[in-house]
């Protein structure tokens, strides 16, 4: 009897492993991979740009409202910014993978989605190349074009090399400063932020190496930190009246970028996004920027 009883909780065992996807002795992992998604959220703009480069986008049932481009990825139902999301809408779409980041939540929210059965698949945030291939891994993934996402890698892996190589044989780095200016107070970007990595990646000094994250915007520091160059994204300009009202913010005029009023801009997820568009990204503010200086 106790051997029959031990035999009949061996194969509980091995079944609940089975459904919950756990790796079992004698299978391999094509074996126990997971079925891709039939129907996708995208919490991310930088994945959903994956998603239409891997042309799997007759998945998607809904993005975030970063998931801005291709164009065609901003008529798709939305639910919501991405760090202010809400179970009840996002069930409502019955999505079977929710992709994302780091950057994702609440908590309790993606907790909630991933207790309704839902798979919940998210790339840790760190501002580096590394996020990238992941997000194009993932998606390849989720989306079964493994091969698809493997080839797309490979060309973007290429793409990078030659950025990072140009970046490499500038003798001048820019000092910048990045402004967020998008609503509220202006904030400008300290260490460890998508803006930091990225001015890093371009080939310039950050003029903020004070603090970590955002700090608004103060008379002294637009003083202290004297940018040569100021960087913000289209939208960030476009909030603040155009580029003749930022200029006459005060605080500007205290600062050697005053003088040639000198000011880059690229639109947000292509500039923040650390998606399949970042190498052009990083390319685009070196190049600007160095003009400036030049």
């Amino acid at each position: 009897m106790k051997q029959q009883l031990n035999s009949r909780r061996a194969g509980l065992q091995w079944l609940g492993a089975a459904v919950l996807g756990a790796a079992l002795p004698g299978l391999g992992h094509a074996q126990t991979q997971a079925a891709p998604a039939r129907r996708l959220v995208s919490l991310s703009g930088a994945l959903t740009e994956v998603v239409y480069l891997l042309n799997a986008q007759g998945l998607l049932v809904g993005t975030d409202t970063t998931s801005l481009f291709p164009e065609a990825a901003q008529k798709t139902p939305k639910v919501g910014y991405v760090r202010q999301l809400s179970a009840e809408g996002l069930l409502s779409l019955k999505p079977d993978s929710v992709i994302g980041t780091s950057e994702a939540g609440p908590a309790v929210v993606l907790d909630q989605i991933r207790q309704a059965g839902v798979r919940v698949s998210l790339v840790k945030a760190q501002h580096v190349w590394a996020d990238v291939q992941e997000k194009v891994k993932v998606v390849g993934r989720e989306t079964g074009k493994v091969g698809e996402a493997t080839a797309l890698l490979g060309r973007l892996d290429a793409q990078w090399l030659n950025v990072q190589a140009q970046v490499a044989k500038a003798t001048r780095k820019p000092r910048v400063l990045f402004l967020l200016s998008h609503s509220g107070s202006p904030q400008v970007a300290g260490r460890g932020t998508a803006a930091d990595a990225l001015m890093r990646y371009a080939g310039c000094v950050n003029a903020i190496d004070q603090f970590d994250g955002y700090k608004p915007l103060t008379a002294e520091a637009m003083a202290s930190a004297a940018p040569e160059v100021i960087i913000n994204t289209t939208q960030g300009i476009e909030a603040m009246g155009g580029e003749a009202a930022f200029w006459k913010r005060p605080e500007l005029a205290l600062t050697p970028a005053y003088a040639k009023k000198a000011l880059v801009t690229l639109e947000a997820s292509h500039l923040l996004g650390f998606g399949p568009r970042l190498p052009s990204a990083v390319q685009a503010l070196h190049m600007r920027t160095l003009q400036w200086v030049a």
